[in-house]
């Protein structure tokens, strides 16, 4: 078993206490590979920021746990190097089972995810105590969901949204222990949540209802993904096919973030950044086939929509 402090990593619980004392929020960026990796520590230095390096399952099968174990080490190490020990976490994002979450943490994860929201509310409670209860022999944190996002992301996927109750969330906090909480008020997973003419809002009044329930405890976002639209129209030019969707404005992030929303989960929008960018230099210089010359602008388009997102939505800038 390998103790993630022995990787030079940190659990979520002083981060997010600084968080929402601070009125801003974590970023967690998902990866896959070393360049997203490059990406998110490169843009964290330079903004200062703590981050949260985030694994799905379907990234774990990708790129293999023991790479990413020692990717996360070469994070912490990378940082360094840079010239500033900022605190970074390494997350599950929705694991599902306990044995998942169980291997994640032998494997050096300092954070996990069960995710039983898709079980009826006393299946999860019990689901998420088991995780809570083996994790924190470790001193690993752990994040539970009430509620349903829509949309699909890797290996989730649900085609209804249902709301988060707040008269669950303070049982479901006390019943279980669980660190942090995943809600659904609006979010949607993937890069296609919404089409153009509606009006995606994030329902600050259960934000808000929540945040009476149990206060000062952390609250998680995801399918937080804004869906750029010169992005999307940057792939378009260059051949690709995506269809017309939006995301979540930026400006209502900024204000959940300001409340008890202190960790924001970003995908699509890292994957778009990249995609654009390698599009870009396949259309403009076909005859190129050396992978550093189109994964280089990828992981600097990257980079600069991390930092984007750290100081003007997150708020998380100078925060390290």
């Amino acid at each position: 078993m390998t103790n993630y402090k022995d990787l030079g990593l940190v659990n979520s619980k002083a981060i997010f206490d600084k968080a929402v004392s601070g009125g801003y929020a974590i970023p967690a960026f998902n990866f896959n590979n070393m360049e997203q990796m490059q990406a998110i520590v490169e843009a964290s230095v330079e903004m200062s920021s703590p981050v949260i390096l985030q694994v799905s399952s379907g990234a774990r099968k990708y790129a293999n746990q023991t790479l990413l174990r020692y990717m996360a080490q070469g994070a912490v190490e990378y940082a360094k190097e840079l010239g500033k020990n900022i605190p970074i976490v390494l997350h599950l994002d929705h694991g599902d089972t306990l044995e998942l979450c169980k291997n994640c943490i032998e494997y050096g994860f300092s954070s996990v995810m069960i995710d039983g929201s898709h079980h009826e509310y006393n299946k999860n409670v019990d689901l998420t105590l088991e995780v809570v209860e083996y994790a924190h022999k470790y001193n690993v944190t752990v994040e539970g969901e009430l509620g349903v996002l829509a949309g699909v992301e890797d290996d989730v996927k649900s085609d209804t949204h249902t709301y988060t109750q707040p008269d669950e969330v303070e049982d479901f906090v006390k019943k279980t222990g669980v660190d942090s909480l995943a809600i659904s008020i609006g979010t949607s997973h993937g890069a296609f949540k919404f089409k153009p003419g509606q009006d995606p809002k994030i329902r600050l009044d259960i934000l808000e209802e929540i945040e009476k329930r149990i206060p000062g405890f952390p609250i998680v976002l995801h399918g937080s993904s804004s869906v750029p639209q010169d992005l999307v129209k940057m792939i378009n030019s260059y051949g690709g096919k995506l269809d017309d969707a939006i995301g979540i404005p930026e400006e209502q992030l900024r204000l959940a973030a300001k409340s008890a929303v202190c960790k924001i989960n970003i995908d699509s929008d890292g994957r778009l950044a990249m995609t654009a960018a390698i599009r870009k230099m396949f259309v403009e210089d076909p005859g190129e086939f050396d992978p550093r010359k189109y994964l280089g602008p990828a992981r600097e388009a990257l980079k600069n929509l991390y930092m984007h997102k750290i100081k003007s939505v997150l708020g998380s800038d100078n925060k390290a």
